[in-house]
């Protein structure tokens, strides 16, 4: 079982382009036309890691990077990607990056010129 690669960057364009708000995989297999069964375990043989997964990862990087390139609160960021709460965003953050959101924020501010 294996997707085309353009239909994968294809796909990943529209799941990149709507990370901002909630993404369910459902809504992602209808974008797809497959079954969000065959769809999960073509993206997991193609990826080499689930749709949910990739997801999850990907919205916390660009939180990560909206805490280093901005000066917005971290509720606006959380909400921004999606998440039920600050702290369950801080929980799911501290998790993948192993610091609060808050510290990560402080450890990588980027210096006035």
């Amino acid at each position: 079982m294996s997707m085309p690669k353009d239909f994968m960057e294809s796909l990943l364009e529209w799941v990149d382009g709507n990370m901002q708000r909630p993404l369910r995989i459902e809504e992602v297999a209808r974008q797809s036309g497959y079954s969000k069964w065959y769809l999960q375990r073509m993206f997991s043989d193609w990826a080499g890691k689930s749709l949910g997964a990739y997801i999850r990862e990907r919205k916390l990087q660009l939180a990560a990077d909206d805490l280093k390139n901005t000066s917005d609160k971290i509720l606006d960021i959380s909400v921004r990607y999606g998440f039920d709460s600050q702290q369950s965003f801080t929980r799911t953050f501290g998790k993948r990056f192993n610091t609060s959101p808050g510290a990560y924020r402080r450890d990588n501010e980027q210096p006035l010129n």
